[in-house]
């Protein structure tokens, strides 16, 4: 199994229902033709946690860390890290960064042109 960008999200290719959960059908329509596409990563951030008591000690020499859930313009919610400032209905972009050899999903806010 390869390991994909983490902005990789499926969509149906019968109705367009967008997917971040990896089903095997469509629950818009019950198609069972999904393909992968790359979102564009711009939402809204809809929940906020900063964790201070992390599972393990990789993640325990980044505490405090903050984990947003965002709310993305295909709408689908999808988790990943942020900055300590980012708040909750601020518009964020998500990007990948890599983490002691992993890949994690990460949002930064949208600054105004």
């Amino acid at each position: 199994m390869s390991i994909r960008h983490p902005l990789d999200i499926q969509r149906c290719d019968h109705c367009g229902a967008w997917w971040a959960l990896r089903p095997y059908a469509c629950a818009a329509c019950g198609g069972t033709t999904l393909t992968w596409h790359r979102a564009a990563g711009e939402g809204v951030v809809i929940a906020r946690s900063e964790v201070h008591r992390a599972p393990d000690a990789q993640w325990r020499a980044l505490a405090p860390y903050v984990l947003v859930l965002v709310q993305l313009r295909e709408h689908v919610a999808l988790m990943g890290h942020a900055d300590a400032a980012i708040t909750i209905g601020q518009h964020v972009n998500g990007h990948a960064v890599e983490l002691n050899g992993g890949v994690l999903l990460k949002f930064e806010a949208c600054h105004p042109p």
